[in-house]
């Protein structure tokens, strides 16, 4: 059952429709939520970007922009789940996220969600954005014959 490297990793989560986000507040206790987002290769790295969007909740003052500002260190997951379990695989990318309100900032990561997400083209997020620098890649995939181009 073989590790994936970083760039397969890569492409692997940048294929994924969704991910899951886990941040830990001040005492280490986890939250996780799917999240909506666009990966970019930047000069010094890889970066995840996803934005607070107009989706129905409870309020603004979401749990994992608080845990963000508390402890930036955070997991981004995407998994492929199947009957046929020689077609498994998950990615991970840890690194350290920030909340920007920054116009700028909150317009380049809806640019790239628009571009991923038809349903953002007429309702761009609201912000605030979240940006990940990536530290580290590891994925795993079950079969090493599986052909990316077959997952989803």
């Amino acid at each position: 059952m073989p590790e994936l490297d970083a760039e397969q990793a890569r492409r692997r989560l940048a294929g994924a429709p969704v991910v899951r986000l886990a941040t830990a507040d001040e005492r280490g206790r986890p939250h996780l939520v799917v999240a909506t987002f666009a990966l970019e290769r930047a000069a010094d790295g890889d970066l995840i970007h996803m934005a607070v969007d107009h989706k129905p909740k409870r309020t603004r003052n979401l749990k994992r922009l608080r845990n963000i500002a508390v402890n930036p260190w955070v997991s981004v997951l995407a998994d492929h789940y199947e009957d046929n379990w020689s077609r498994l695989w998950w990615v991970r990318a840890d690194g350290r996220a920030r909340v920007s309100d920054d116009p700028r900032e909150l317009h380049a990561a809806a640019h790239l969600l628009a571009q991923r997400y038809p349903q953002y083209r007429h309702r761009p997020p609201q912000g605030p954005a979240i940006v990940v620098t990536v530290h580290h890649w590891v994925g795993w995939i079950y079969s090493a014959e599986d052909d990316i181009s077959s997952t989803s």
